[in-house]
């Protein structure tokens, strides 16, 4: 269970000031730096670093406070390194937000459009193929993708692809009843060529195979095994889409520019390279350009990545802890690779401990296989709670231990940064002056609001007003309706 401790002032954000800081924040609640057993940080060097970041100051001091990158954030980087592996998709997504934003500034120019185009004009606003954000219809309109949250990519490429037309048309309305020179003349030209539907395409592929992964990934309760699960079946799946899924790709892009009127290029015509001249002589087919150049380089990029970045998925620690899967009467169980986690963590096991584990293992999974209560676990906490209900915790407190240890393994970071969002929404501009503790109350009753539903509104007042005599007695709360 996750809860808010609260923000601490830092001098600078050297590793050396953040270990500090958090040593004297876990001394104010009397934690011990030798009882942590997992860390979590975002993707600055100070923070990660291998060799001078926080987690390996921390290391230092505790060799069992194993750090664990973010998922959701290695994910992110994995796709983001689509854009520096091929020029290509780099112009391609600065396209993609161009078009969205001279697209949702249509709503904004709709009187000067209306003269010339009312009709039509009405007709889009009424149906929401004006992209405005606000209303009914916001299933339909577009929105700008952000840097850092690769999923609204998804969103945006999707209602580009269904609402095709309508962005067409609104473009070539723009530039047509522009003053000024536009550029919404040249969107529409680089929106109906063959490379902007192919690498349309191919993103949106690849952001629905990662789809599932990077909601999981920002869920606020995380599960290591289940995260893991999911990775490899991602993996699998872009290797099958890198090894066959060019031919058809294809297919859909060309029935895709037929259908829109694009024309679809001669494959075996001769090309220079991207970011090359023809006076280089460097020529390549068509065909080499998309399936190579586009295509494999892509999919090898985000593969390649994907293997570096997750590279903790394949250690030692997160393979053995899924071996205690509970998921379909505890199919990954192997008794040695569990009983390696009590060497591992040797400050939280004896040496008896370690010697009996192995027996008590054996007990534990015959037990847990028989009895009907447990065959419906199936994540690590629904199993440790189970456990406690029944009392199974007393009779297996060594398997029961190693089930904590991998419930405070941190795989992801969503709570920390969505306490960051609620900072930017609590400290506007006009309140940029508030004090650390004014801010860090109001932080606290922001993000920890399901504590304060649950308390009383009357109780609170009570107490503020016993705290001294006010010249003035709070008023009551309104009494609520009866009804008969």
């Amino acid at each position: 269970m996750e809860r808010f401790l609260g923000l601490k002032h830092v001098e600078d954000t050297t590793s050396n000031s953040l270990k500090k800081s958090l040593l004297q924040m876990l001394a104010k609640y009397g934690l011990s730096v030798g009882k942590l057993r997992g860390q979590g940080y975002d993707v600055a060097s100070n923070m990660r670093g291998e060799f001078n970041g926080l987690q390996k100051q921390i290391r230092d001091e505790n060799p069992h406070a194993f750090y664990v990158h973010c998922f959701a954030h290695q994910l992110q980087l994995v796709i983001v390194s689509v854009t520096s592996s091929c020029s290509s998709f780099d112009d391609f997504f600065n396209y993609v937000s161009l078009i969205v934003t001279s697209a949702s500034s249509s709503c904004k120019r709709k009187d000067k459009l209306l003269a010339k185009h009312r009709e039509d004009i009405l007709e889009r606003l009424d149906s929401g193929e004006i992209f405005s954000g606000k209303g009914k219809h916001q299933s339909t309109n577009l929105v700008r993708a952000g840097e850092t949250r690769w999923g609204s990519h998804l969103t945006t490429l999707a209602r580009i692809e269904s609402m095709w037309n309508s962005v067409v048309k609104v473009l070539s309305m723009i530039h047509e009843d522009e003053r000024n020179t536009s550029r919404a003349g040249g969107l529409v030209r680089k929106m109906e060529s063959f490379s902007f539907v192919l690498n349309m395409k191919l993103m949106l592929k690849v952001l629905r195979i990662t789809n599932e992964l990077s909601q999981l990934l920002q869920k606020k309760d995380q599960n290591i095994v289940q995260a893991m699960s999911l990775l490899v079946d991602v993996k699998t799946r872009l290797i099958t889409l890198r090894n066959e899924g060019w031919q058809p790709l294809l297919d859909e892009v060309k029935s895709f520019c037929i259908a829109k009127k694009i024309p679809v290029p001669n494959m075996d015509e001769s090309i220079p390279r991207w970011g090359r001249s023809r006076l280089d002589g460097n020529l390549i087919t068509q065909e080499h350009h998309y399936r190579v150049d586009t295509f494999l380089a892509a999919l090898d990029a985000i593969i390649t990545e994907m293997d570096h970045r997750f590279n903790d998925v394949s250690s030692e620690i997160l393979v053995c802890f899924s071996c205690l899967d509970p998921k379909d009467s505890f199919s990954k169980f192997d008794v040695e690779k569990i009983a390696r986690l009590t060497e591992i963590y040797d400050q939280d096991f004896s040496t008896i401990d370690r010697s009996n584990i192995r027996d008590q293992l054996e007990t534990f999974i015959l037990h847990m296989r028989r009895v009907d209560l447990f065959k419906d676990c199936q994540d690590f906490s629904s199993l440790a709670m189970k456990m406690v209900e029944h009392e199974r915790h007393i009779v297996f407190p060594l398997v029961y231990r190693l089930i904590e240890l991998a419930l405070l393994l941190p795989v992801a970071t969503a709570s920390v940064e969505r306490a960051f969002s609620a900072m930017n929404i609590i400290k506007t501009d006009l309140r940029n002056r508030m004090a650390d503790e004014w801010l860090n109350d109001l932080l606290l009753c922001y993000i920890e609001k399901e504590i304060f539903r649950s308390i009383d509104a009357k109780e609170i007042k009570n107490t503020f007003q016993a705290t001294k005599n006010w010249r003035i007695d709070l008023p009551r709360p309104p009494r609520r309706p009866r009804h008969d």
